[in-house]
């Protein structure tokens, strides 16, 4: 916003001859008088004797006469069709008195400090009040202070009486204030509006939005990766892909000076040339014309048409070709990589592939994250990569590998996380799921499963094969939750149960005396007797006690409820245990450790089976009330006389 007029008063060497000029440029006046004069303009003040409006309608066959507007016509001029007109032209006439500030004489407004700005069109012009001015009120004041905004006005070029009906509301309402306050301190600025003509629409120039590109905006600390080049751009059914914003002309204003706006003609540069399939739909309308997806996958730009596919084949992922691909795994993305070269990559060191199926060729290598909905690896992983799948398929796997369906042909020290997991052969390694199968067992396996863990041959030692109900990290936490609301509750049901005994035996001891009163209160009551106010208290302070253990027992039943139901969620963790096997249907030979890790109590319990041993089921059985133990299972699972 810029602000015109400063009242800063300076000590000047001369003094200008009081000067009557007529003219449409005030600010030029004083200019030129001050260079006469060598003195600088700000030590100049007019007083403004007449303002004459004058108006024309400009004709490109004719010169125009100018006709001066009475101020009963401006009103009646001041409306849209008017001034909007581009052939209507409108300026001011001021006659005003220059003349030197007079610093000899005492400035009442020298601490009101106020500025007249306008917006960058002009057509808003405001009163702005500098927080902190001062301002002591007279007589004169509401004059005096409508024609300082006129002068600044006439000095920045705006018109006066034009556009200004708010401007004596303004004025009337400041003076007001100040005439009730008598001395008025503005502890913050205030802005007002005091002017304001027909604002112009701006023209809307033509613009095509690429929205399926998705370039993200990074955070200030956020660094940039350069690996995610967009190989692909993933879409979604419904979702906006590309908008062509429709050139469209503005519509004209005038400002507060009086200067017609013309709106300029949009600049038309980025029509739509091309053309769309049926896998993506249109909608135009007068403002734009925008591009939805019809189904879900990634956009495809050939023979200058648009289009939506699903399936793409690629040599190889990684940072020189296709970089990172993102598309989610709710895209419907189907990607092969064709690589097979066993010293070579399918997916790249540090490549990250979020599709919805995946077929990888080849291996995956280092640092490497794959992450799908169905994948599967036909070479091998590194032991830094990771992949994850609800459906998952590797052929050698020394990574990490985390899904719900998974099988193994070759497990080699790698880490597997899943709820039904098939390896057909473990060579060292981590495998954790629900249900574990194993088909050749070697050496240093560790696999923990919730329900089942079956071996076909074993054909190593130093193994171990646990059993654990809280295997999965939501349960545990479920556990420990549980057990912190418990401890909460025990201690909430002992101290009820305490308060309880104490109300009810203060309960007790007062009762033969309610009696007593009871008694009485009827007998007054029956008789017309009024009965004594200290009666009525104890008798209602007796049963506020009641009301008091009543209540008591209600939270504490409640309590207590809860307790019971939580005891009964901890136990049910284990609920399963005891029909949960771990199943040898070979021969065992070396040292290998079998484990059932109760919740309650919480114990582990461990059994290391005699090597050559031909017990092939184990179980955990009850022996006793709260205690346990592993023993061998018959085929039909149930423990061996």
């Amino acid at each position: 916003m810029a602000f015109f007029g400063s009242d800063k008063k300076t000590k000047i060497a001369k003094k200008v001859r009081p000067t009557v000029v007529r003219t449409q440029n005030i600010a030029k006046e004083l200019f030129n008088i001050a260079k006469s004069y060598e003195i600088k303009p700000e030590y100049l003040d007019f007083n403004i004797l007449d303002i004459q409006t004058y108006t024309r309608i400009k004709s490109d066959k004719e010169e125009t006469e100018w006709e001066e507007v009475t101020p009963e016509a401006l009103r009646e001029l001041d409306d849209e069709s008017s001034y909007l007109n581009p052939n209507f032209q409108i300026k001011q006439t001021y006659e005003v008195e220059i003349f030197s500030k007079h610093l000899h004489e005492e400035d009442l407004y020298k601490n009101f400090k106020t500025a007249v700005g306008a917006n960058a069109t002009k057509c808003k012009v405001y009163l702005s009040i500098t927080g902190g001015s001062r301002v002591e009120y007279n007589s004169r004041f509401e004059d005096d202070f409508l024609d300082l905004i006129n002068k600044k006005k006439i000095r920045a070029g705006i018109l006066v009486h034009i556009f200004d009906e708010m401007l004596p509301d303004v004025v009337s309402k400041i003076s007001a204030r100040i005439r009730v306050a008598q001395h008025l301190e503005f502890e913050k600025a205030e802005t007002h509006l005091i002017a304001e003509g027909f604002e112009p629409t701006p023209t809307t120039n033509d613009a095509l939005i690429l929205h399926f590109e998705k370039n993200k905006e990074l955070d200030e600390n956020e660094k940039v990766d350069y690996a995610a080049r967009g190989f692909i751009q993933s879409v979604v059914k419904d979702e906006l892909l590309i908008e062509y914003i429709k050139p469209k002309i503005g519509k004209p204003g005038r400002n507060c000076r009086g200067e017609y706006m013309k709106p300029a003609e949009p600049v038309v540069r980025y029509e739509p040339t091309f053309k769309v399939d049926s896998r993506i739909r249109v909608d135009e309308n007068d403002e734009s014309i925008k591009y939805y997806a019809n189904e879900n996958g990634y956009i495809s730009f050939e023979n200058e048409t648009y289009t939506i596919k699903n399936e793409v084949d690629v040599g190889e992922i990684s940072f020189k070709t296709t970089g990172s691909i993102k598309s989610g795994i709710n895209s419907d993305v189907d990607i092969s990589v064709k690589e097979t070269d066993a010293i070579k990559d399918a997916v790249g060191t540090g490549m990250l592939v979020e599709v919805s199926k995946i077929n990888i060729e080849g291996n995956i290598g280092s640092n490497a994250k794959v992450i799908a909905k169905e994948a599967v690896v036909n070479g091998q992983t590194h032991k830094t990569a990771v992949v994850k799948a609800d459906d998952l398929q590797i052929n050698v796997h020394k990574g990490k590998a985390y899904g719900k369906n998974i099988r193994i042909t070759r497990l080699e020290h790698g880490e597997v996380e899943g709820e039904q997991v098939k390896v057909a052969q473990a060579l060292g390694g981590i495998i954790l799921g629900k249900e574990i199968d194993i088909e050749i067992c070697a050496s240093h396996v560790k696999a923990t499963a919730t329900k089942r863990i079956e071996i076909q041959k074993l054909q190593g030692s130093e193994n171990i094969f646990t059993i654990d109900p809280l295997l999965k990290k939501d349960a545990k936490e479920d556990l420990h939750s549980n057990q912190e609301n418990i401890e909460e509750l025990e201690l909430k049901v002992k101290e009820l149960q305490k308060e309880l005994k104490t109300q009810m035996h203060l309960l007790k001891e007062a009762t033969p005396a309610f009696l007593d009163i009871k008694k009485r209160l009827i007998h007054y009551k029956k008789n017309g007797v009024k009965m004594p106010a200290s009666f009525v208290k104890k008798y209602k302070q007796f049963q506020s006690m009641q009301e008091n253990v009543k209540h008591l027992k209600a939270e504490y039943e409640v309590a207590q409820d809860q307790l019971n139901l939580l005891t009964t969620k901890t136990a049910s963790f284990q609920d399963n245990i005891l029909d949960a096997r771990i199943i040898n249907r070979d021969k065992w030979m070396g040292y290998n450790e079998i484990k059932f890790k109760l919740v309650n109590p919480p114990i582990e319990l461990v059994y290391k089976p005699m090597e050559g041993s031909r017990e092939h089921i184990f179980g955990l059985v009850e022996l006793d009330e709260g205690e346990y133990a592993i023993r061998p299972m018959s085929d039909e699972g149930k423990e061996k006389e």
